[in-house]
């Protein structure tokens, strides 16, 4: 596992190690702790020199890489893992297609352009699909793209659910950007690990969209399910895509999951994940997905925001303005 102490590769090690496998975990050290049953191999993957020297004379099954900036760092360690493991299972994102992503497209729809060699880690997209580049040249059929999208679950470092969950908790009047029936398509991050790990045993590459079908769940079912785990007492109070665009409230970063069901976004919640559910993926219920992150949040207190991350989530001052044109 190269990286997995937050978030996705934290899942990947869990999964591993409860499956039974063996699991090393490269890290640079620097921000949290691998799960004390993996092998940790402190490294600085960012100096190719550095890594090579870690990991002298050692082979793997499978390498699992969730690398999210410079795609030259993604380059550098599939070049010189290919000799050493048979499998290279990239967590990628469906952020690689260009904008706009059309409604129901599948793997074969338009990529960004990319340069698996560069070391800017600016555009995430990019970013990622240099890294897509760099793992298929190095590893061609023995590669796993998993183009994953909106991935939420405990220890989410980004905040979308855990926002929710907390404004819940706070009671009171909460905008519940509508329609209620609005599909979502997103994916447990446990559920991930697991579909990664068993591609990995069987040897299976490819490119896949990693998600659930659209409508595992709507807004109104997911907001529904937080509310009974956080905030039984706050009222949800729904408004319409063109009321909250009129005053100014952005989708995804403001109001965190929610995009309205038409313009240029739509497809980010309806994509065809036909090939990567006929390859085994399972997602397992969103209301467990949130109750477990709010035992979570209640366990642990959460994750901080990564650095260079905005935080997502409304200002509790233009919500109140809006919601007091609200009746």
């Amino acid at each position: 596992m190269l990286g997995g102490t937050h978030f996705v590769g934290r899942a990947v090690v869990a999964a591993a190690l409860d499956r039974g496998d063996t699991v090393t975990v490269v890290t640079r050290g620097k921000t949290g702790r691998p799960a004390p049953a993996a092998e940790a191999i402190h490294a600085d993957r960012t100096s190719a020199g550095a890594l090579s020297a870690a990991l002298a004379g050692r082979a793997w099954e499978a390498v699992i890489d969730t690398w999210s900036g410079a795609p030259r760092v993604v380059r550098d360690s599939a070049r010189l893992l290919a000799g050493r493991a048979g499998h290279y299972g990239y967590v990628s994102s469906r952020s690689v297609y260009s904008w706009p992503t059309p409604v129901g497209s599948d793997e074969t729809a338009t990529v960004v352009k990319a340069d698996p060699s560069s070391g800017d880690d600016t555009d995430y997209a990019e970013a990622k699909r240099g890294g897509e580049i760099a793992v298929a040249e190095a590893f061609g059929e023995r590669a796993l793209l998993a183009r994953a999208g909106l991935i939420l679950g405990p220890y989410e470092d980004v905040g979308r659910l855990p926002w929710w969950l907390r404004r819940l908790q706070r009671g009171g009047r909460v905008l519940a950007p509508g329609p209620p029936d609005r599909p979502l398509q997103l994916l447990d991050v446990r559920d991930l690990a697991a579909w990664m790990l068993a591609c990995a045993q069987k040897g299976l590459g490819g490119v896949f969209n990693v998600v659930s079908r659209s409508g595992h769940a709507t807004m109104g079912s997911l907001l529904a399910a937080a509310k009974r785990e956080s905030g039984p007492d706050a009222e949800l109070v729904w408004a319409s895509p063109e009321a909250i665009s009129a005053a100014g409230i952005e989708a995804w970063t403001e109001l965190p999951i929610w995009l309205p069901p038409t313009g240029e976004a739509a497809g980010l919640h309806d994509c065809n994940v036909e090939r990567a559910h006929a390859a085994g993926l399972a997602c397992r219920p969103a209301t467990d997905t949130v109750a477990d992150t709010w035992r979570w949040l209640c366990a642990e207190g959460g994750s901080h925001v990564p650095r260079g991350r905005p935080p997502v989530g409304l200002d509790p001052e233009k919500e109140r303005r809006f919601l007091a044109t609200r009746t």
